[in-house]
């Protein structure tokens, strides 16, 4: 079994659900007292958004380059970022790593093939949406994306950032991207991505009205069988 470095923190509360998820996968699939080699880095979430405030993303390049190195320092023979906001950061971590680094939406692209949808909302942070840096990446799977609005946006980005980073699950925060995920299946969504990795804690697939690819999830499985292989 290989040792799975990850980079987390960003926020901790979905960090704690990878660590979750690599484990129950391991168990199942090796049985026994059988568990996952994890070299982890946390980082403190302040630092990070307060680069992400600032525009700094240099500043949070250098962070998630230096969680690389610590990561294969403790062992790791791949690593990856339990976060898909800073995938925008992506190519340096990945010129930092000397072992292979998994990209999050790779990840999201290997489900959406495997269910033949071409075409996927993206609910996550304001850069997710707006920016190309994810979009680009599943474009080169053959994935088309569909952004909420800008009020959808504005509603999804702050409830990332002011409530389920932070632990704050609302049942009325639910019921708002559930709307807004009704507006994606309208314009053609096949499917939607979970583009924050929180956000799979606040909409389980039971809640939405169209399929849901949760990228901690897909992000995880990926992960397990590149270790198991």
């Amino acid at each position: 079994m290989k040792t799975i470095g990850l980079i987390g923190g960003m926020s901790w509360h979905s960090t704690a659900t990878y660590y979750r998820l690599i484990n129950e996968q391991v168990a199942a699939r090796l049985g026994g007292h059988a568990s996952a080699r994890i070299s982890l880095q946390s980082l403190d979430f302040a630092e990070v958004r307060d680069c992400q405030l600032r525009g700094d993303w240099d500043g949070s390049a250098r962070l998630l380059a230096d969680a690389t190195r610590r990561c294969e320092a403790g062992g790791a023979d791949l690593v990856a970022l339990c976060t898909n906001l800073m995938h925008k950061n992506f190519a340096a971590l990945e010129s930092a790593a000397e072992g292979p680094a998994v990209h999050i939406a790779d990840a999201v692209a290997a489900v959406a093939a495997r269910e033949g949808w071409t075409t996927l909302g993206l609910l996550g942070a304001t850069w997710v949406m707006e920016e190309t840096f994810y979009a680009d990446r599943l474009a080169g799977h053959g994935i088309s994306v569909v952004v909420p609005d800008a009020a959808g946006r504005e509603l999804v980005d702050r409830v990332v950032f002011d409530e389920i980073t932070q632990g704050i699950f609302l049942p009325s925060s639910r019921e708002a991207y559930v709307e807004v995920m009704r507006d994606l299946a309208d314009r053609g969504a096949d499917a939607v991505v979970l583009a924050c990795t929180e956000i799979g804690l606040l909409v389980g697939p039971e809640d939405a009205p169209l399929p849901v690819i949760d990228s901690a999830v897909a992000h995880a499985d990926l992960l397990v069988d590149l270790a198991l292989a």
